[in-house]
């Protein structure tokens, strides 16, 4: 008999109402302009590169001690993802959250999180994806999520402010070009144990 997947289980799964208020945004946005800004880079850790042409955004890094219970909030809202759609073994939080600024022609061309061998070769992998909305969907236009198949690009997403998608980080996804204002948004990867 050829195992298969169960049929509950998905790759995408984007929360039914938004996580925050437009005020707790504003104060992760607040959070994350408090801390040290730096042009995002290709491939991450020390090997990482400035590549224009693949992406252009600014990011920071929110300690796990500065808005503890942010990060409280997104873990529980994680644990009833993985259990309804992923079924991801041992996904925890690994990894402090991206505040990230994607200025007008602000984008990330195609790429995936998947960091197959953990950022020194070692556990854990990063396996669900977060990705959620700070700015009011009125403050821009463009910088679309979108994910990507065998038949091509699908349909972009439509985030309310403060709602967020989860996703599996092997899959192929980009920020559009912004096309008018700022697009903020926070960015959170769960690992594990390797895939079997």
């Amino acid at each position: 008999m050829i195992p298969r997947m169960p049929r509950w289980q998905s790759y995408v799964a984007q929360t039914t109402e938004p996580m925050f208020t437009p005020k707790q945004c504003q104060m992760i946005i607040d959070a994350g302009h408090s801390c040290a800004p730096e042009q995002a880079k290709i491939g991450g850790g020390k090997d990482g590169a400035y590549d224009t042409k693949k992406r252009v955004t600014t990011i920071s890094w929110i300690p796990f001690n500065k808005m503890p219970e942010m990060y409280k909030q997104v873990e529980n809202q994680l644990s009833i993802i993985n259990l309804n759609h992923f079924g991801f073994d041992g996904v925890t939080l690994t990894e402090p959250a991206q505040f990230t600024e994607y200025p007008k022609k602000g984008f990330y061309d195609w790429h995936m999180d998947l960091n197959a061998f953990g950022h020194t070769g070692e556990h854990p992998v990063r396996k669900i994806s977060m990705t959620c909305l700070l700015s009011d969907p009125k403050d821009f236009t463009g910088g679309e999520l979108m994910f990507s198949d065998a038949g091509g690009d699908k349909k972009p997403l439509d985030l309310k402010q403060g709602q967020a998608i989860f996703f599996a980080s092997f899959l192929r996804h980009k920020v559009a070009p912004v096309k008018k204002g700022i697009r903020r948004s926070m960015v959170m990867w769960f690992g594990g144990p390797p895939f079997k």
